[in-house]
């Protein structure tokens, strides 16, 4: 199937690695002028410069926080002023600390409101307007299957996610008359380093391995195992494709079944 991306621009927020990393390759692959951000430079630099060395097609690495709103602006300027405009955002980060909720003081959790909802906020706010010129724009955020399901020791990821899954099946609601799709996909577990850091806390508080708690893990889905962060960037590239351009308002689990719900 032709995803009719050639050319489209796509920017990615938290791509140095992971899922973000993932979603940028393949919408890449698929002919998109992407471009990617994530804190550190050298390490969006690498990132970029691998996936031009895979597709050959252009890659923009920019350094950001999305935590800080003035770089957020420096960003989406920067793509358009490269690019000459923008038709697919995907707001992606980092995860907030494992805690309990006794653990997890007020400064921990405004930092996970503005890591999680306030950058994907404001991330669409800079790039509405851009958005709006495009004739096929989509906006994905990445949230969690916790938002279904919540996980033990996840608290703020399990409650500051709902807020951002809030978020985009309103603007789904608001602007999908303007031809913006707003969808998100709920990851489940999946083979990136963060997950690799959340097991290793696990197998802290439960005093086992990093080894152990994956194979634990992964036997609670039925597939038998974690998901690749390819197949999560399979799935994201199809929904910010004009091919999806009937989906709206999506809230997508991409957990191989583990979610234990009907709906």
């Amino acid at each position: 199937m032709n995803l009719q991306l050639d050319q489209r621009i796509a920017l990615i927020t938290g791509a140095s690695h992971g899922l973000g990393y993932a979603t940028a390759l393949q919408l890449s692959r698929e002919g998109a002028l992407v471009a990617i951000c994530s804190r550190e430079q050298a390490h969006i630099s690498a990132a970029a410069d691998a996936i031009h060395s895979e597709t050959r097609r252009p890659v923009l690495g920019i350094a950001a926080d999305v935590r800080n709103p003035a770089d957020i602006d420096r960003l989406v300027e920067r793509v358009v002023e490269e690019y000459g405009g923008l038709d697919i955002l995907v707001t992606n980060s980092g995860g907030p600390p494992s805690t309990s909720f006794e653990e997890t003081t007020d400064e921990m959790w405004q930092e996970a409101v503005d890591l999680l909802l306030m950058s994907a906020i404001r991330l669409v706010r800079a790039a509405l307007p851009h958005l709006r010129q495009s004739d096929v724009p989509c906006v994905l955020t990445v949230t969690s299957v916790a938002v279904k399901q919540p996980i033990s020791n996840l608290i703020l990821s399990n409650s500051i996610r709902l807020a951002v899954i809030g978020m985009t099946k309103t603007l789904a609601l608001e602007l999908g008359g303007e031809g913006i799709r707003f969808n998100s996909i709920l990851p489940g577990w999946t083979v990136t380093e963060r997950v690799h850091d959340l097991m290793e806390a696990r197998a802290r508080r439960n005093d086992t391995t990093i080894e152990e708690e994956i194979g634990k893990q992964s036997a609670a889905s039925p597939l038998g195992r974690m998901a690749t962060p390819q197949e999560f960037g399979n799935t994201a590239t199809f929904l910010c494709s004009p091919q999806a351009s009937y989906l709206n308002g999506l809230m997508l689990s991409v957990d191989g079944g583990a979610y234990k719900g009907t709906f």
